[in-house]
């Protein structure tokens, strides 16, 4: 993890930080600190994803320009393999979004709605007198 850090280094930086920071403030420090290198290792860990991602993209959408190229005829495998990833993750893209439409011989169900009496709709009277 500490490429370059020695064991001499890492107990002379403990010793230091116990010397400007005191036995109580310590812990804290040595907490927050993990917490930002965790947070970098996350944010360094999510950019790198991103980035796999987007070379894969790019490597599919090469192929697929390969395979317009001969025609989608006489391909190699590996170009269909990428052609076949191509249309399922675009059948995932559009499954959410297809719309079905009811049947003819289901009909909506009644609303049911409460009755309201005119008593309800009235506004309440307060208990004030004039006085």
């Amino acid at each position: 993890m500490f490429d370059g850090i020695g064991m001499m280094e890492l107990l002379l930086i403990g010793i230091l930080g116990l010397v400007v920071l005191g036995p109580e403030r310590l812990p804290t420090a040595v907490r927050s600190i993990t917490g930002w290198i965790r947070a970098m290792k996350r944010m360094a860990n999510s950019v790198k994803d991103e980035l796999e991602q987007e070379l894969k993209i790019e490597e599919l959408h090469s192929d697929l320009k390969k395979a317009e190229s001969k025609g989608l005829a006489n391909i190699s495998p590996e170009l269909q393999d990428s052609i076949n990833q191509l249309k399922e993750a675009a059948q995932s893209v559009n499954r959410p979004y297809q719309v079905e439409e009811p049947t003819p011989s289901a009909s909506p169900a009644p609303e049911s709605t409460p009755k309201t009496s005119d008593t309800d709709k009235e506004p309440a009277q307060s208990d004030k007198s004039n006085g």
